[in-house]
């Protein structure tokens, strides 16, 4: 078994416990609780696909689909709890740009240096394209509720709203897995090369477990430690939100969308970045809002304009990008220019 670069980062969980209790820096708290995180996704990743492998094609795209992003729920479910609503929100809106723009950008970039030109199918690309649009309707329609309305019992009203858009959102995320995995698999499978698993179901499924648990502890320890760090960085809680959280939640993913295109495996970093996204913006955030009602502190599905235009930005240049089913460097050079111009766009927006 080929082990990650970053394995070494795993010796940052203990030493984010010996910070929060004895050394009591919250600063070193927050990032080694973040630092061990990263590897501990790529474990849960690891597992996943190592089970889906057992499990054959259909079920396995399923399991693949829902842990995909269980390292970014976890860590919001945290942030919910504590009512970091705000940091929430830029979370889901940073992993969303964040693995359109910066993670499929950096595969097709590095991919294109050392491939002239890269194909991958056109076709499954526009079915999630398709599907985040409809997530972008999701996330603008609450906000000109919220614009256009009048009386006194708003937030119930908006909360009603948020409710019954996660309902179809989630209901729409299901239909997209039954048409991919199911009625028209056909149409998305991609040649690829045998491979056979390397642990058996039972270790896959024990390290699954303990990976998840240790990500929920180590996102209470960097939950715990967010406040302090942002007074003492001097930034603002939406920028952390929107950057650093998501960066860490997909660490991972970055690394393994950027190996399969150097590998001249488009197809696959395109479901790890596109679909990522998709599921964040049609299954973790309505979740989100449905969670959030048993925490006491309801989360709704109103979000600000500037967020909303990032994310359909995001979606309308990926699907510019993808109509042809051929990629290069320069447009991976491209999607990353696009997400560090609204990087530097959201934190001056924060410094206004």
């Amino acid at each position: 078994m080929r082990i990650p670069r970053y394995w070494w980062l795993f010796a940052l969980a203990p030493v984010s416990w010996v910070s929060k209790v004895a050394i009591h820096n919250e600063l070193l708290t927050f990032f080694t609780a973040a630092g061990a995180v990263v590897p501990l996704a790529g474990l849960i990743g690891r597992s996943t696909d190592q089970l889906a492998l057992h499990a054959g094609p259909r079920l396995g795209g399923l399991l693949n689909a829902t842990f995909g992003n269980v390292t970014e729920l976890i860590v919001a479910i945290f942030l919910v709890i504590n009512g970091d609503l705000e940091v929430v929100k830029a979370s889901l809106i940073g992993s969303i740009i964040g693995n359109l723009l910066l993670v499929l950008g950096l595969a097709m970039f590095l991919g294109g240096l050392r491939h002239e030109e890269q194909r991958f199918n056109a076709q499954a690309a526009g079915v999630h394209a398709t599907s985040l649009a409809l997530a972008v309707v999701g996330l603008l329609m609450p906000a000109l509720f919220v614009l256009l309305q009048r009386g006194s019992h708003g937030f119930a009203e908006r909360e009603a709203v948020s409710v019954a858009i996660a309902l179809v959102l989630m209901a729409l995320y299901g239909s997209a897995l039954l048409f991919t995995l199911v009625t028209h698999q056909h149409l998305f499978r991609t040649p690829t090369e045998e491979e056979r698993p390397a642990w058996s179901v039972r270790t896959a499924v024990l390290v699954l477990i303990g990976a998840t648990a240790l990500v929920a502890l180590q996102s209470e320890l960097l939950v715990g430690s967010l406040d302090a760090t942002v007074t003492q960085l001097g930034l603002s809680r939406f920028f952390v939100g929107l950057i650093l959280v998501p960066i860490v939640g997909n660490a991972a993913e970055h690394g393994s969308a950027v190996f399969f295109a150097l590998k001249d495996k488009l197809d696959v970093s395109l479901e790890i970045a596109i679909g990522s996204s998709t599921q964040i913006a049609l299954f973790v955030a309505p979740a989100l809002v449905l969670i959030s009602l048993l925490t006491g502190h309801p989360m709704d599905f109103v979000f600000s304009p500037f967020e909303i235009a990032a994310v359909a930005l995001s979606t309308f240049i990926v699907s510019l990008i993808s109509l042809d089913g051929r990629s290069n460097w320069l447009e991976g050079a491209q999607l990353i220019g696009a997400y560090v111009i609204m990087g530097v766009s959201f934190f001056s927006v924060e410094r206004l």
